[in-house]
């Protein structure tokens, strides 16, 4: 299996909250950082429950529009984040208000094509507008 068909497997399991099947390319090691929310998780276990923490805030979260692109030892996800917001978002209460967020994660693999490392990038201004959390800025 090639980087980016894991990458894309993950996606997917994603999709169909099939956590064991998200995580199991994660090397224990593996250090992964929210940047947005100044958040790192390490392994397996503790990537999957950040990834079922998007699913407690957006029950219908989803990556949509997704392209990924090949660099070796690394894989970028483009895709849009789109879901309800009918749980908690963190200390944030739900709002029942539809987000649409552009993502961007880069994995990195060892040889073996397990992850070693991961990122996540996305516009948490734009997130916390489409929520009501806070007035869209001045143009």
């Amino acid at each position: 299996m090639s980087n980016v068909d894991t990458h894309r497997a993950i996606m997917n399991a994603f999709s169909r909250r099939d956590w064991d099947e998200a995580v199991r390319a994660v090397r224990e090691d593996c250090l992964y950082t929210d940047h947005p929310r100044n958040l790192s998780v390490k392994g397996p276990r503790e990537m999957a429950d950040w990834l079922q923490g998007w699913t407690q805030a957006f029950p219908d979260a989803k990556p949509v529009d997704t392209h990924i692109i090949d660099g070796g030892e690394y894989t970028v996800a483009l895709f849009h984040a789109q879901g309800t917001n009918d749980g908690p978002l963190g200390s944030l209460p739900a709002t029942g208000k539809r987000m649409d967020v552009p993502f961007c994660e880069v994995l990195r693999y060892d040889s073996e094509g397990h992850i070693v490392a991961g990122e996540a990038f996305y516009d948490v201004t734009t997130l916390m507008v489409q929520l009501g959390h806070m007035p869209p800025l001045p143009t």
